[in-house]
Protein backbone atom coordinates (compact mmCIF):
# COMPACT_ATOMS: atom_id res chain seq x y z
CA UNK A 1 0.00 0.00 0.00
CA UNK A 2 2.72 2.14 0.70
CA UNK A 3 4.57 1.55 -3.16
CA UNK A 4 0.57 2.65 -4.12
CA UNK A 5 0.41 5.50 -2.05
CA UNK A 6 3.79 7.08 -2.93
CA UNK A 7 3.37 6.51 -6.76
CA UNK A 8 0.23 8.18 -6.92
CA UNK A 9 1.60 11.18 -4.99
CA UNK A 10 4.49 11.16 -7.72
CA UNK A 11 2.19 11.16 -10.57
CA UNK A 12 -0.29 13.76 -8.68
CA UNK A 13 -3.08 12.20 -9.51
CA UNK A 14 -6.21 11.43 -7.13
CA UNK A 15 -6.32 8.62 -4.84
CA UNK A 16 -9.51 6.18 -4.93
CA UNK A 17 -10.32 4.00 -2.30
CA UNK A 18 -7.95 1.82 -0.83
CA UNK A 19 -8.98 -1.93 -1.41
CA UNK A 20 -8.33 -3.98 1.83
CA UNK A 21 -9.19 -7.65 1.55
CA UNK A 22 -9.43 -9.72 4.41
CA UNK A 23 -9.57 -13.22 4.30
CA UNK A 24 -10.33 -14.79 7.67
CA UNK A 25 -14.00 -14.37 9.54
CA UNK A 26 -12.91 -15.02 13.13
CA UNK A 27 -11.52 -12.67 16.18
CA UNK A 28 -8.58 -10.73 14.04
CA UNK A 29 -10.48 -10.67 10.65
CA UNK A 30 -13.83 -9.30 11.74
CA UNK A 31 -12.19 -6.35 14.17
CA UNK A 32 -10.21 -5.05 11.64
CA UNK A 33 -12.55 -4.68 9.10
CA UNK A 34 -15.14 -3.58 11.63
CA UNK A 35 -12.31 -1.16 12.60
CA UNK A 36 -11.63 -0.42 8.83
CA UNK A 37 -14.89 0.40 7.62
CA UNK A 38 -14.92 3.28 10.05
CA UNK A 39 -12.76 5.35 7.60
CA UNK A 40 -14.41 6.08 4.22
CA UNK A 41 -11.11 6.09 2.39
CA UNK A 42 -11.44 2.23 2.12
CA UNK A 43 -13.09 -0.30 -0.06
CA UNK A 44 -13.48 -3.42 2.20
CA UNK A 45 -13.50 -6.71 1.45
CA UNK A 46 -14.10 -10.19 3.86
CA UNK A 47 -13.74 -13.77 2.66
CA UNK A 48 -14.85 -16.43 5.09
CA UNK A 49 -15.72 -19.86 4.59
CA UNK A 50 -18.44 -19.45 7.09
CA UNK A 51 -21.67 -17.51 7.29
CA UNK A 52 -20.97 -16.84 11.04
CA UNK A 53 -18.43 -15.98 13.10
CA UNK A 54 -17.47 -18.47 15.39
CA UNK A 55 -17.00 -17.52 19.23
CA UNK A 56 -14.60 -20.66 20.10
CA UNK A 57 -13.89 -20.26 23.59
CA UNK A 58 -18.12 -20.88 23.95
CA UNK A 59 -17.86 -24.23 21.96
CA UNK A 60 -17.09 -26.20 25.31
CA UNK A 61 -20.62 -24.59 26.59
CA UNK A 62 -22.65 -25.53 23.10
CA UNK A 63 -21.35 -29.16 23.57
CA UNK A 64 -22.01 -29.56 27.82
CA UNK A 65 -25.95 -27.74 27.18
CA UNK A 66 -25.27 -24.15 26.33
CA UNK A 67 -27.48 -22.28 23.41
CA UNK A 68 -25.95 -21.98 20.54
CA UNK A 69 -26.60 -18.11 20.59
CA UNK A 70 -23.06 -18.45 22.96
CA UNK A 71 -20.89 -19.45 20.02
CA UNK A 72 -22.64 -18.50 16.79
CA UNK A 73 -22.79 -14.36 15.46
CA UNK A 74 -23.94 -14.48 11.41
CA UNK A 75 -21.81 -12.36 9.92
CA UNK A 76 -24.55 -10.35 7.85
CA UNK A 77 -25.70 -9.21 11.31
CA UNK A 78 -22.57 -7.93 12.61
CA UNK A 79 -22.21 -6.05 9.32
CA UNK A 80 -25.09 -4.76 8.52
CA UNK A 81 -25.22 -1.17 7.26
CA UNK A 82 -21.29 -1.23 7.56
CA UNK A 83 -18.70 -0.18 4.69
CA UNK A 84 -17.92 -4.21 4.45
CA UNK A 85 -18.18 -6.08 1.52
CA UNK A 86 -18.79 -9.80 2.80
CA UNK A 87 -18.14 -12.88 0.61
CA UNK A 88 -19.11 -16.74 1.87
CA UNK A 89 -16.35 -18.44 0.32
CA UNK A 90 -12.47 -20.01 0.46
CA UNK A 91 -9.38 -18.21 -0.30
CA UNK A 92 -7.78 -20.49 -2.82
CA UNK A 93 -4.89 -18.70 -4.93
CA UNK A 94 -3.23 -15.75 -4.06
CA UNK A 95 -1.51 -14.03 -6.97
CA UNK A 96 1.56 -11.95 -5.66
CA UNK A 97 2.62 -10.09 -9.07
CA UNK A 98 -1.01 -9.21 -9.50
CA UNK A 99 -1.90 -8.84 -6.24
CA UNK A 100 -5.35 -10.45 -6.65
CA UNK A 101 -7.18 -13.39 -4.49
CA UNK A 102 -9.10 -16.27 -6.05
CA UNK A 103 -11.69 -17.47 -4.06
CA UNK A 104 -13.13 -21.22 -4.83
CA UNK A 105 -15.94 -20.92 -6.96
CA UNK A 106 -13.62 -18.01 -8.83
CA UNK A 107 -14.30 -15.00 -8.01
CA UNK A 108 -11.03 -12.75 -8.47
CA UNK A 109 -10.53 -9.73 -5.52
CA UNK A 110 -7.90 -7.24 -5.95
CA UNK A 111 -6.18 -5.32 -3.10
CA UNK A 112 -3.92 -2.92 -2.25
CA UNK A 113 -3.56 -4.60 1.02
CA UNK A 114 -4.18 -8.25 2.20
CA UNK A 115 -4.56 -8.86 5.71
CA UNK A 116 -4.62 -13.19 6.30
CA UNK A 117 -6.57 -14.02 9.59
CA UNK A 118 -7.65 -17.75 8.56
CA UNK A 119 -6.80 -18.97 12.12
CA UNK A 120 -5.69 -22.67 12.66
CA UNK A 121 -7.34 -26.43 11.76
CA UNK A 122 -7.35 -29.58 13.92
CA UNK A 123 -3.99 -31.78 13.74
CA UNK A 124 -4.56 -35.48 14.47
CA UNK A 125 -0.44 -35.60 14.76
CA UNK A 126 -1.12 -39.16 12.45
CA UNK A 127 -2.89 -40.81 15.50
CA UNK A 128 -4.22 -43.86 14.25
CA UNK A 129 -7.82 -44.18 14.55
CA UNK A 130 -8.26 -40.38 15.92
CA UNK A 131 -9.70 -38.69 13.55
CA UNK A 132 -12.32 -41.39 12.39
CA UNK A 133 -13.57 -41.83 16.31
CA UNK A 134 -13.28 -39.18 18.07
CA UNK A 135 -15.10 -36.06 19.08
CA UNK A 136 -14.26 -32.33 18.74
CA UNK A 137 -15.99 -29.23 19.75
CA UNK A 138 -13.54 -26.97 17.10
CA UNK A 139 -16.94 -25.50 15.58
CA UNK A 140 -20.54 -25.61 16.58
CA UNK A 141 -21.39 -28.62 14.49
CA UNK A 142 -18.73 -30.82 16.40
CA UNK A 143 -20.14 -29.33 19.67
CA UNK A 144 -23.45 -30.45 18.63
CA UNK A 145 -22.33 -33.79 17.07
CA UNK A 146 -20.79 -34.10 21.11
CA UNK A 147 -23.68 -32.88 22.73
CA UNK A 148 -25.89 -35.28 20.86
CA UNK A 149 -23.74 -38.38 20.94
CA UNK A 150 -23.83 -37.90 24.89
CA UNK A 151 -27.40 -37.73 25.27
CA UNK A 152 -27.99 -40.67 22.59
CA UNK A 153 -25.49 -42.66 24.50
CA UNK A 154 -27.04 -42.21 27.75
CA UNK A 155 -30.29 -43.50 26.67
CA UNK A 156 -28.94 -46.20 24.54
CA UNK A 157 -26.35 -47.84 26.53
CA UNK A 158 -27.29 -50.07 29.72
CA UNK A 159 -23.91 -49.83 31.79
CA UNK A 160 -24.07 -48.98 35.06
CA UNK A 161 -20.68 -46.80 35.10
CA UNK A 162 -19.92 -43.84 31.92
CA UNK A 163 -16.34 -43.36 30.69
CA UNK A 164 -15.29 -40.19 29.18
CA UNK A 165 -11.68 -38.99 27.77
CA UNK A 166 -10.79 -35.48 26.97
CA UNK A 167 -7.09 -35.48 25.22
CA UNK A 168 -5.75 -32.29 26.18
CA UNK A 169 -4.76 -30.23 28.78
CA UNK A 170 -4.99 -26.78 27.55
CA UNK A 171 -7.74 -24.30 28.37
CA UNK A 172 -9.77 -25.77 26.21
CA UNK A 173 -9.55 -29.44 27.24
CA UNK A 174 -9.86 -28.86 31.08
CA UNK A 175 -13.25 -26.45 30.61
CA UNK A 176 -14.89 -29.21 28.72
CA UNK A 177 -13.67 -31.72 31.50
CA UNK A 178 -14.89 -29.49 34.18
CA UNK A 179 -18.24 -29.38 32.44
CA UNK A 180 -19.04 -32.68 31.58
CA UNK A 181 -19.74 -34.48 35.48
CA UNK A 182 -22.06 -31.65 36.26
CA UNK A 183 -23.56 -31.79 32.48
CA UNK A 184 -24.11 -35.69 32.50
CA UNK A 185 -25.93 -35.74 35.62
CA UNK A 186 -28.71 -33.14 34.07
CA UNK A 187 -28.96 -35.52 30.74
CA UNK A 188 -29.70 -38.63 33.66
CA UNK A 189 -32.10 -36.33 35.15
CA UNK A 190 -33.67 -34.55 32.66
CA UNK A 191 -34.65 -38.20 30.84
CA UNK A 192 -35.57 -40.17 34.03
CA UNK A 193 -32.67 -42.63 34.41
CA UNK A 194 -30.85 -43.51 37.50
CA UNK A 195 -27.81 -41.99 39.01
CA UNK A 196 -24.95 -43.69 37.33
CA UNK A 197 -21.06 -43.41 38.41
CA UNK A 198 -19.17 -40.85 36.28
CA UNK A 199 -15.64 -41.17 35.12
CA UNK A 200 -13.90 -38.70 33.36
CA UNK A 201 -10.23 -38.64 32.45
CA UNK A 202 -8.31 -35.79 31.40
CA UNK A 203 -5.16 -36.85 29.77
CA UNK A 204 -2.39 -34.63 28.83
CA UNK A 205 1.51 -35.63 27.27
CA UNK A 206 3.25 -32.67 29.43
CA UNK A 207 3.91 -33.27 32.91
CA UNK A 208 1.26 -30.56 34.08
CA UNK A 209 -1.69 -29.49 32.92
CA UNK A 210 -1.88 -25.89 31.68
CA UNK A 211 1.35 -25.87 30.86
CA UNK A 212 2.01 -22.41 29.32
CA UNK A 213 0.61 -21.31 32.61
CA UNK A 214 2.76 -20.62 36.15
CA UNK A 215 2.90 -23.93 37.90
CA UNK A 216 1.19 -22.79 40.84
CA UNK A 217 -2.24 -21.55 38.47
CA UNK A 218 -1.68 -25.54 36.87
CA UNK A 219 -2.30 -26.94 40.70
CA UNK A 220 -4.98 -24.66 41.82
CA UNK A 221 -7.03 -25.95 38.36
CA UNK A 222 -5.92 -29.35 38.95
CA UNK A 223 -7.31 -29.38 42.50
CA UNK A 224 -10.64 -28.36 41.47
CA UNK A 225 -11.14 -30.78 39.02
CA UNK A 226 -9.98 -33.80 40.98
CA UNK A 227 -12.81 -31.86 43.60
CA UNK A 228 -15.41 -32.42 40.62
CA UNK A 229 -14.86 -36.03 39.65
CA UNK A 230 -12.20 -35.50 36.95
CA UNK A 231 -8.68 -37.78 36.83
CA UNK A 232 -6.34 -35.83 35.34
CA UNK A 233 -3.30 -37.80 33.92
CA UNK A 234 0.06 -36.45 33.04
CA UNK A 235 3.19 -37.63 30.92
CA UNK A 236 0.53 -39.83 28.61
CA UNK A 237 1.02 -40.47 25.33
CA UNK A 238 -1.75 -41.38 23.12
CA UNK A 239 -0.65 -43.88 20.68
CA UNK A 240 -4.19 -44.84 19.01
CA UNK A 241 -7.81 -45.11 18.99
CA UNK A 242 -10.36 -47.48 18.15
CA UNK A 243 -14.23 -47.63 18.59
CA UNK A 244 -13.89 -48.59 22.28
CA UNK A 245 -10.91 -47.59 23.52
CA UNK A 246 -7.72 -45.21 23.78
CA UNK A 247 -4.90 -46.84 23.90
CA UNK A 248 -2.23 -44.54 26.05
CA UNK A 249 1.25 -45.49 26.99
CA UNK A 250 0.17 -49.10 25.91
CA UNK A 251 -2.45 -49.26 27.98
CA UNK A 252 -6.25 -49.47 26.85
CA UNK A 253 -8.67 -46.82 28.27
CA UNK A 254 -12.33 -47.69 27.53
CA UNK A 255 -14.56 -45.40 26.76
CA UNK A 256 -17.21 -44.44 23.61
CA UNK A 257 -16.27 -40.53 23.87
CA UNK A 258 -13.38 -39.45 23.67
CA UNK A 259 -12.85 -35.83 22.61
CA UNK A 260 -9.67 -34.38 21.00
CA UNK A 261 -8.91 -30.77 21.92
CA UNK A 262 -4.73 -31.16 21.84
CA UNK A 263 -3.13 -30.47 18.26
CA UNK A 264 -3.77 -27.66 16.00
CA UNK A 265 -1.82 -26.63 12.87
CA UNK A 266 -1.77 -23.34 10.80
CA UNK A 267 -3.57 -23.22 7.90
CA UNK A 268 -2.43 -24.90 5.21
CA UNK A 269 -3.09 -21.48 2.83
CA UNK A 270 0.55 -20.31 4.03
CA UNK A 271 2.06 -23.77 3.15
CA UNK A 272 0.16 -23.99 -0.23
CA UNK A 273 1.23 -20.23 -0.90
CA UNK A 274 5.11 -20.46 0.45
CA UNK A 275 4.94 -18.49 3.41
CA UNK A 276 7.67 -17.97 5.74
CA UNK A 277 7.27 -19.87 8.28
CA UNK A 278 9.01 -20.55 11.90
CA UNK A 279 9.28 -23.57 13.93
CA UNK A 280 5.86 -23.72 15.10
CA UNK A 281 4.64 -23.73 12.09
CA UNK A 282 3.32 -20.25 12.12
CA UNK A 283 4.10 -16.98 9.70
CA UNK A 284 7.38 -14.97 10.58
CA UNK A 285 5.80 -11.78 10.58
CA UNK A 286 7.96 -7.99 10.85
CA UNK A 287 7.18 -5.08 13.10
CA UNK A 288 4.02 -4.29 11.51
CA UNK A 289 2.56 -7.70 11.23
CA UNK A 290 3.40 -7.78 7.70
CA UNK A 291 4.69 -11.51 6.32
CA UNK A 292 6.12 -9.26 3.16
CA UNK A 293 5.30 -5.67 1.99
CA UNK A 294 1.60 -5.37 1.55
CA UNK A 295 0.39 -8.69 3.41
CA UNK A 296 -0.39 -8.80 6.49
CA UNK A 297 -0.61 -11.80 8.97
CA UNK A 298 -2.56 -11.51 12.46
CA UNK A 299 -3.74 -13.78 14.68
CA UNK A 300 -3.44 -17.93 15.49
CA UNK A 301 -1.27 -17.69 12.22
CA UNK A 302 1.32 -15.41 13.35
CA UNK A 303 4.40 -15.99 14.96
CA UNK A 304 4.05 -13.31 17.25
CA UNK A 305 4.67 -14.01 21.58
CA UNK A 306 1.22 -14.54 22.64
CA UNK A 307 -1.16 -15.74 19.49
CA UNK A 308 -3.70 -18.23 19.71
CA UNK A 309 -6.06 -16.42 22.23
CA UNK A 310 -8.72 -14.11 21.05
CA UNK A 311 -7.70 -11.01 22.92
CA UNK A 312 -4.62 -10.97 21.07
CA UNK A 313 -6.44 -11.83 17.26
CA UNK A 314 -8.64 -8.67 18.46
CA UNK A 315 -5.43 -6.48 19.64
CA UNK A 316 -3.88 -7.57 15.94
CA UNK A 317 -7.16 -7.15 13.83
CA UNK A 318 -7.03 -3.11 15.81
CA UNK A 319 -3.47 -2.93 15.10
CA UNK A 320 -3.23 -3.75 11.20
CA UNK A 321 -6.41 -1.16 10.76
CA UNK A 322 -5.11 1.56 12.54
CA UNK A 323 -1.72 1.00 10.94
CA UNK A 324 -3.46 0.80 7.08
CA UNK A 325 -5.03 4.26 8.83
CA UNK A 326 -2.08 5.62 9.33
CA UNK A 327 -0.36 5.25 6.29
CA UNK A 328 -3.07 6.06 4.17
CA UNK A 329 -2.56 9.74 5.76
CA UNK A 330 1.05 9.73 4.69
CA UNK A 331 1.97 9.10 8.27
CA UNK A 332 4.27 6.20 9.65
CA UNK A 333 3.42 3.45 10.90
CA UNK A 334 3.48 2.17 14.14
CA UNK A 335 5.69 -0.44 15.58
CA UNK A 336 3.97 -3.38 17.05
CA UNK A 337 4.01 -4.52 20.60
CA UNK A 338 3.00 -7.69 22.37
CA UNK A 339 0.83 -6.89 25.38
CA UNK A 340 0.19 -10.20 27.41
CA UNK A 341 -3.18 -11.35 27.85
CA UNK A 342 -5.66 -12.05 30.84
CA UNK A 343 -6.43 -15.17 31.10
CA UNK A 344 -9.01 -16.58 32.44
CA UNK A 345 -9.68 -20.72 32.55
CA UNK A 346 -13.13 -22.13 33.88
CA UNK A 347 -12.98 -26.08 35.12
CA UNK A 348 -16.26 -26.39 36.28
CA UNK A 349 -19.59 -24.64 36.75
CA UNK A 350 -18.98 -21.51 38.22
CA UNK A 351 -15.79 -21.66 38.69
CA UNK A 352 -12.62 -20.33 37.03
CA UNK A 353 -8.77 -19.28 37.47
CA UNK A 354 -7.71 -15.78 36.31
CA UNK A 355 -4.35 -14.54 35.92
CA UNK A 356 -3.98 -10.84 35.11
CA UNK A 357 -0.70 -10.10 35.17
CA UNK A 358 0.80 -10.89 38.35
CA UNK A 359 -2.75 -11.23 40.28
CA UNK A 360 -4.38 -14.75 40.54
CA UNK A 361 -7.95 -15.13 41.17
CA UNK A 362 -9.74 -18.43 41.72
CA UNK A 363 -13.37 -19.51 41.77
CA UNK A 364 -16.71 -18.05 41.67
CA UNK A 365 -15.23 -14.14 41.17
CA UNK A 366 -12.73 -15.53 38.38
CA UNK A 367 -16.28 -17.25 36.80
CA UNK A 368 -17.96 -13.53 36.72
CA UNK A 369 -14.55 -11.66 35.53
CA UNK A 370 -15.33 -14.05 32.87
CA UNK A 371 -18.68 -13.51 32.23
CA UNK A 372 -17.74 -9.84 31.81
CA UNK A 373 -14.66 -10.35 29.52
CA UNK A 374 -17.48 -12.51 27.40
CA UNK A 375 -19.70 -8.89 27.35
CA UNK A 376 -16.73 -7.27 26.20
CA UNK A 377 -16.32 -9.69 23.60
CA UNK A 378 -20.13 -9.41 22.42
CA UNK A 379 -19.98 -5.76 22.60
CA UNK A 380 -17.10 -5.24 20.43
CA UNK A 381 -19.05 -6.94 17.52
CA UNK A 382 -22.50 -6.31 18.19
CA UNK A 383 -24.61 -3.20 19.29
CA UNK A 384 -25.39 -3.20 22.72
CA UNK A 385 -28.78 -4.32 23.05
CA UNK A 386 -28.02 -7.33 21.20
CA UNK A 387 -24.45 -8.05 23.06
CA UNK A 388 -27.12 -8.15 26.25
CA UNK A 389 -29.26 -10.89 24.85
CA UNK A 390 -26.14 -13.00 23.49
CA UNK A 391 -24.78 -12.18 26.84
CA UNK A 392 -27.75 -13.30 28.61
CA UNK A 393 -28.15 -16.49 26.63
CA UNK A 394 -25.36 -18.07 29.75
CA UNK A 395 -28.40 -18.90 31.76
CA UNK A 396 -30.00 -20.83 29.19
CA UNK A 397 -30.09 -24.42 28.20
CA UNK A 398 -30.63 -25.55 25.11
CA UNK A 399 -34.28 -26.60 24.78
CA UNK A 400 -33.60 -29.48 22.38
CA UNK A 401 -31.12 -31.56 20.79
CA UNK A 402 -31.40 -33.23 17.47
CA UNK A 403 -30.92 -36.61 18.67
CA UNK A 404 -33.14 -36.85 21.70
CA UNK A 405 -34.81 -34.03 23.96
CA UNK A 406 -37.28 -35.77 26.14
CA UNK A 407 -38.28 -39.56 27.82
CA UNK A 408 -40.60 -40.31 24.68
CA UNK A 409 -37.26 -40.41 22.73
CA UNK A 410 -36.04 -42.87 25.49
CA UNK A 411 -38.84 -45.14 24.94
CA UNK A 412 -38.31 -44.89 21.06
CA UNK A 413 -34.48 -45.97 21.49
CA UNK A 414 -35.27 -48.65 23.74
CA UNK A 415 -37.73 -50.52 21.06
CA UNK A 416 -35.56 -49.51 18.57
CA UNK A 417 -37.73 -47.54 16.82
CA UNK A 418 -35.23 -44.75 16.16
Amino acid sequence: MITYLKEAKRKNVILSKRKIVIIGGGFGGVKAALELAKDSNFDITLISANSDFRIYSTLYRVATGGSMKLASVPLEEIFTNRNVKLVIDTAKELNRENTTIKTGNGQIFTYHALVCALGVTTNYFGIKGLEEFSYGIKSPEEANALKDHLHKQLITDGKTDISYVVVGGGPTGVELAGALPDYVKKICKHHGLPKRKIHVDLVESSSRILPRMPKDISFRVKHHLKKSGVHVMTNKTVQAQTADALMVNNKPIRSHTVVWTAGVTNNPFFTDHNFQLAANRKVRVDQFLQAEPGIYVIGDNADTPYSGMAQVAIEDGKFVAENLKRITKGEAPLPYIAKKPIYVMPAGPRWAAVLWGKVRIHGILGWWLRRAADFMAYRDYEPWHMAIRRWMAEDEEEESCSICNDKLSRVLYESGSV
